[in-house]
């Protein structure tokens, strides 16, 4: 299929870009950044999510991806407004112009944040996002997946990519320094695993469906630290500081109980234990309700 990737030059973008390719479609990239690594039947299109002409970009197209925004929480928190209209009015206008160009599948690249109250504008904004693509299949019909990453790690990072930045840290400076308390929880994948996942999202099975993205365990923050410490070499040290803004990050799971949430389909076929917990939460809400109202 004839499939546009936009921010196709960023981290996740790329390399689902690159998959893409190898597996026979015909990707076109849509970033404000030239790719470093532009795969050699890929076309490349330069240009901005809030000013660009998406209608005509979009005109003979069949599939888009949204990669495009700002993707660090630190970096949100100090621009709302900036999170806002790239993260927010970006997408809706890449939305409105898939709508009106009939294509088959508008693919949006959202995380687990949405599914708790950390996170800061980031999370806000993608909430935000979700929820027009759901709002525009019910006006225009235009089908949605929406893809909720958790912790990607892999190659092509830089360092707003916390795995990339601490492994940088241990190997240049022989010193990590972290703002936690090293018990967070975190499900981490590596980004192929993640593309492999994002474009099985094409099926139709997933189709108008919120899927999961993230790695098959939790492990602590600070095992994953020692893990790098004894891939580097034991002379590393690791400095653990108050983090910032407690609120900016979750500390065991991203998850908390919302009686409206909605189900997620999960690309590996097994429930996670956050989502099950919120389901079981929502069938006792659901109960305890049926109960008040008899």
């Amino acid at each position: 299929m004839k499939i546009l990737v936009a921010g196709g030059s960023g981290f996740i973008g790329s390399h689902v870009a690159n998959m893409l390719s190898e597996t026979g479609h015909q990707v076109t990239i849509f970033d404000n950044t030239r790719s470093k690594e532009l795969h050699q039947s890929q076309s490349f299109i330069q240009g901005d999510i809030l000013t660009s002409n998406l209608m005509e970009i979009l005109s003979d197209q069949e599939i888009v991806y949204n990669f495009a925004g700002l993707a660090n929480i630190e970096e949100c928190l100090e621009n709302p407004v900036e999170t806002a209209s790239i993260n927010i009015i970006g997408n809706t206008r890449l939305l409105d112009a898939a709508s009106k160009n009939n294509l088959k599948r508008f693919i949006f690249a959202s995380t687990i944040y949405v599914s708790g109250n950390s996170g800061g504008y980031y999370r806000v904004s993608k909430y935000a996002s979700e929820m027009y693509c759901e709002e525009y299949f019910q006006q225009t019909g235009l089908p949605y997946t929406i893809l909720r990453y958790g912790t990607l790690y892999g190659p092509k990072a830089d360092n707003r990519n916390s795995v990339y930045r601490y492994l940088s840290e241990a190997l240049l400076n022989r010193k990590i320094v972290c703002y936690a308390t090293g018990n967070e929880l975190r499900e981490y994948i590596h980004v192929d695993d993640a593309s492999r996942a994002s474009i099985d999202a094409l099926a139709k099975d997933y189709e108008n469906q919120v899927i999961l993205i993230t790695g098959q365990h939790s492990m602590r923050f600070r095992d994953m630290l020692e893990m790098i410490k004894e891939i580097v070499g034991h002379d590393v040290e690791i400095e653990y500081n108050q983090p910032s803004d407690s609120s900016a990050h979750y500390s065991i799971t991203p998850y908390s109980f919302k009686p409206a949430i909605a189900k997620k389909l999960i690309q590996s076929h097994y429930l996670d234990l956050g989502q099950g917990l919120i389901d079981c939460l929502e069938e006792i809400h659901s109960n305890r309700k049926k109960e008040n109202n008899s």
